[in-house]
């Protein structure tokens, strides 16, 4: 009985490395065979809704809170690395990560009042603090003290450098598509990790049930800031690639609501708290949505939302868990029919 056990242990290993290998492959040799321009665009924003969602499922998936305020920090990581860049002449693959290393203090010092609130209350406060940063931004033409322009409301343009990789600028939408897919690679990789370690279990006990969590020894609010902190930086990490994407932000446009409330539904339609669930809900709302935000959003703006809005009241209703749920099943009867496992024959006395 052990032989079969390991036996069908190592099948199902192998049979996800087959999966896992023929979808690397696919999105590697993806835009060797796509000539539009508008189209690697349009794949871009799903992966980098992916990596933001993904960002975000490290504290409002696992740890069981529901921050709607993430913005926030991709919006410090752009402003920080266009700023330096603007006007320090500071290459934005050094200041992302000053950037992102901004984020994360910022990310911790929010973080520890902010996990004491519960329910509504903690989602109230994050939606409060993204909405002061975006004031701020837009009232502000010039900090005190530092004395560079930010242009309030006007936002900050990118001085462009024409194919200038140093400067982290491309003429070929191919390199962004590809800096992308390695960030997702990164993050997706270190959520795996981490849901597999005593963070991450810690971090889903503190969330289902705090009080019980802290009696048994686990200091879930240290967990919690530690979370916040990884996933603050890498959401600022993803602020700094989209403005080198559009070489253009302004307050509105990076620290809004509307990002933040699309980063929390793609996450919760597509399966809070696991793996595979933000990167899914990319994939099937954000072409949705930017569809709708084309051809419907000059004469309904915030269309997009509604429609997230409806998916989202009836993915709540009909599969709480989120689109994995019925995804995992339909893998699994995909898998039994046309690669079934081998049957074993025991040996006597096993």
């Amino acid at each position: 009985m052990e032989k079969e056990r390991t036996h069908a242990k190592t099948w199902e290993i192998d049979r996800i490395a087959w999966v896992t290998l023929v979808s690397i492959v696919i999105l590697l040799v993806f835009p060797l065979f796509i000539r539009s321009p508008a189209f690697l665009q349009f794949m871009i924003l799903i992966l980098w809704y992916a990596y933001l969602t993904t960002s975000w499922n490290l504290v409002g998936g696992f740890a069981g809170v529901l921050p709607l305020g993430h913005a926030t920090f991709a919006g410090i990581g752009a402003y920080t690395s266009s700023v330096l860049f603007v006007h320090y002449g500071l290459t934005p693959w050094v200041g992302m990560f000053a950037g992102a290393l901004l984020a994360a203090i910022v990310g911790v010092i929010l973080g520890a009042p902010t996990f004491r609130l519960r329910g509504a209350y903690f989602a109230l406060a994050t939606i409060a603090i993204c909405e002061s940063l975006r004031v701020v931004l837009e009232n502000i033409q010039k900090f005190p003290f530092l004395g560079f322009d930010i242009n309030g409301a006007r936002g900050i343009l990118l001085p462009l450098r024409g194919h200038s990789p140093i400067n982290y600028q491309f003429l070929d939408k191919r390199y962004f598509y590809y800096i992308i897919l390695v960030m997702l690679a990164i993050i997706f990789y270190i959520t795996y990790r981490i849901a597999r370690s005593k963070l991450g279990y810690y971090l889903v006990a503190g969330g289902e049930e705090k009080e019980a969590a802290e009696a048994l020894g686990i200091n879930v609010a240290k967990c919690k800031l530690i979370a916040m902190a990884i996933s603050t930086f890498f959401t600022a990490l993803g602020g700094t690639f989209y403005m080198q994407l559009v070489h253009y932000i302004y307050p509105r446009g990076i620290v809004s609501l509307d990002l933040s409330f699309e980063i929390a539904f793609i996450a919760i339609i597509g399966g809070r708290g696991t793996l595979l669930g933000p990167i899914v809900g990319a994939i099937l709302l954000v072409p949705a949505a930017e569809l709708t935000r084309t051809y419907l959003g000059g004469s309904y703006e915030g269309v997009h939302l509604m429609l997230y809005g409806a998916v989202l009241m009836a993915v709540m209703v009909f599969k709480p868990r989120g689109l994995m749920e019925p995804l995992e099943a339909f893998y699994r009867w995909v898998s039994g029919k046309f690669f079934p496992q081998p049957l074993l024959q025991t040996e006597k006395g096993s």
